[in-house]
């Protein structure tokens, strides 16, 4: 199976603290749509805060589900032009580091 991960880069003007309790909106709006153990078991994302980006694996249907509303956020809060998503592909991205908004592996659950 192939996964889908997102990846959200964040201009400078956007501070790192509002991406990461967007984030966190987000999740816990999954966790109203999913519940919250499903959310638990099937949700992947991080935030790196150095490098003002996250990322969210969205080969569930929960991920598909935090993706999409952290998405619609973003454009609310901080305007269509204050960050760019893109797709990336798994196998490119970088080992050595806990979360992969910096360009390395495996997006973390929310436990981390």
């Amino acid at each position: 199976m192939t996964k889908e991960i997102y990846k959200y880069q964040f201009g400078d003007a956007v501070a790192s603290r509002d991406i990461e309790e967007t984030l966190l909106l987000a999740v816990l709006a999954a966790e109203c749509l999913h519940g919250q153990s499903r959310v638990r078991l099937d949700a992947a994302y991080c935030f790196d805060e150095d490098h003002r980006a996250c990322v969210v694996d969205a080969s569930t249907d929960v991920g598909r589900d935090i993706s999409r509303v952290f998405t619609g956020f973003a454009i609310r809060e901080f305007g269509e032009d204050a960050f760019q998503v893109k797709r990336v592909n798994p196998d490119a991205l970088r080992a050595g580091s806990q979360c992969p908004a910096a360009g390395h592996p495996q997006p973390s659950t929310g436990d981390d």
